[in-house]
């Protein structure tokens, strides 16, 4: 039997222009340049350009000015109550137009002068297209001795389904079903094996290994093809012959069951192992691009933040160096006031209402996009300040040892803002300090307490684990349990399950894979 029943919930739903507000909190400052473009790309009423005669907006705070609630909590609550692609008709579509022809606040400006430099000449420098890793190894396809047309197919699939990496992680099978649908080849596993092998001789060496083992062998034959001094290549074939009959013992570190099985003297051992430790488990990063500016700059961090210390007194500026000025095109405008006029004048129809309706849309959209730049320059430059003045101590002397225990709320408290909005914030940013650039997360820890009962920053305890592993003995690391020992002498009272967490947070391996031959 149907029947119908009326019921309320109550839900809560993030319009189309917040979701794309925390979009943007999330996005760094490397990459927000891009997402301006596409944005310009795709609504014509945004463009770039600033209005003349008018000083930039400084994202910038005194020291001694003090957050409030209502600082953020009236800004944020504005913005989320906008819905700009609301569409108006009749009389409030005209007195929309009146108002909004008559309001100045059409343009918008958007810009930070906390970069030197003519930042003009800065954003239309060209650069030279970057070449990939995978084309860097289609284009040595050309120097196989190839017989067919169906064997170069073959060796473009096996180039690409190697990975980021530098391997080859697809069963042969994998790539004969691929070619079969894509390219309606058949093959077979011994011609693939075959064209594999060719391409394992491309540049970068090991590139197209199917595992690590692989990967270091084909790179220590390259070395021992090129090698013409007797004592080297002597080593460099022991090297190879550990690789081959006993990598699962190198892996585990057990030097003294090598040392007896081979026969070697424990400098010679040594010797093997420092031209493997030498190899790279990573083929494809050490590819460089001669072209690509990054291979002459490395590759870098672009800071989000910067922290500078004047006398003791801690100023914040916010990287807007990637963020172009946005206004709203002009041509636009005059259409509107051509509507407008075309409106007194009774020269309007149905048609040109329907086209006035669109650039109003484009407008209330372009004009949503740059207040919602604003709001995230706002945000990111409210949290980061808050952040700085928790950590005031570790932001004027550099010493880790100093980093409160803090935790999002913490800051979420200060900034009267979200949690999950000073997550965002504080993921995949970075803040240039006198002491290098960190990471934004690296600044948020538990609290622990000490035998004094002082709470202390799981960070502290980390940077004290770190040095009493650097100064033990290579020969004889330490164990969890040691460690645990030492904390305690230290005053640190900490699990030996604890040792085992934070030591792997630091990607430090466990005492047998610390074991060196000194």
């Amino acid at each position: 039997m149907i029947r119908q029943q009326l019921s309320q919930k109550l839900l809560q739903k993030l319009s189309p222009q917040q979701i794309q507000l925390m979009k943007l909190l999330q996005i760094p400052t490397a990459i927000l340049d891009q997402r301006i473009k596409e944005e310009l790309e795709q609504n014509p009423a945004l463009e770039e350009g600033n209005e003349s005669g008018e000083e930039p907006e400084q994202f910038e705070i005194e020291n001694d000015a003090e957050l409030s609630a209502d600082d953020f909590s009236a800004d944020q609550q504005d913005f989320e109550e906008t819905d700009p692609m609301l569409e108006s008709s009749g009389d409030d579509f005209d007195d929309y137009l009146n108002q909004y022809l008559e309001d100045d606040t059409a343009s918008y400006k958007y810009r930070t002068d906390e970069y030197n430099g003519d930042l003009e000449e800065q954003k239309h420098t060209p650069y030279a297209v970057e070449n990939t890793f995978h084309d860097h190894l289609e284009k040595q396809i050309g120097l196989l001795s190839l017989k067919t047309e169906d064997q170069y197919k073959i060796a473009l699939q096996i180039v690409g389904s190697i990975d980021d990496d530098g391997y080859l992680r697809r069963e042969p099978s994998a790539i004969i079903d691929d070619l079969v649908f894509a390219q309606n080849l058949d093959t077979n596993e011994a011609e693939i094996t075959q064209i594999l092998r060719m391409i394992q001789s491309f540049d970068p060496p090991g590139v197209g290994a199917r595992d690590l083992q692989e990967c270091l062998l084909l790179q220590i034959r390259a070395k021992i093809k090129i090698e013409n001094k007797k004592a080297k290549l002597k080593t460099l074939k022991l090297a190879e012959n550990i690789l081959e009959k006993y990598f699962e013992e190198f892996t585990k570190k057990h030097y003294t069951r090598m040392q007896r099985s081979l026969g070697l003297t424990e400098a010679l051992l040594k010797a093997a192992l420092d031209e493997i430790l030498k190899l790279n488990p990573k083929p494809s990063s050490g590819y460089v691009d001669p072209l690509s500016v990054n291979s002459v700059m490395g590759h870098y961090i672009v800071p989000d933040f910067t922290v500078q210390n004047r006398d003791g007194e801690l100023d914040l500026l916010v990287n807007s160096k990637n963020a172009p000025d946005l206004k709203i095109n002009d041509h636009y405008l005059d259409m509107l006031r051509g509507y407008n006029d075309q409106k007194k004048a009774g020269q309007n129809g149905k048609k040109e209402k329907e086209a006035v309706m669109f650039i109003k849309q484009k407008i209330e959209g372009a004009k949503w996009f740059i207040d919602a730049i604003r709001q995230r320059q706002d945000t990111l430059f409210r949290t980061m300040y808050a952040i700085m003045q928790f950590q005031r101590e570790y932001f004027l002397t550099g010493d880790q040892k100093k980093l409160r225990p803090m935790i999002l709320k913490d800051i979420a408290d200060i900034t009267s803002l979200d949690i999950s909005t000073v997550s965002r914030v504080a993921n995949s940013k970075f803040v240039q300090t006198e002491f290098g650039t960190k990471r934004l997360k690296d600044f948020f820890s538990e609290s622990l307490q000490n035998e004094e009962g002082d709470e202390v920053s799981t960070i502290e305890v980390k940077k004290i684990l770190s040095e009493l592993i650097q100064k033990e003995s290579k020969r004889k690391p330490f164990s969890d349990e040691k460690l645990k020992e030492m904390l305690l002498r230290k005053g640190y009272n900490i699990a030996r399950r604890t040792i085992a967490k934070y030591r792997e947070q630091l990607n430090i391996p466990v005492a047998r894979l610390r074991k060196e031959l000194v």
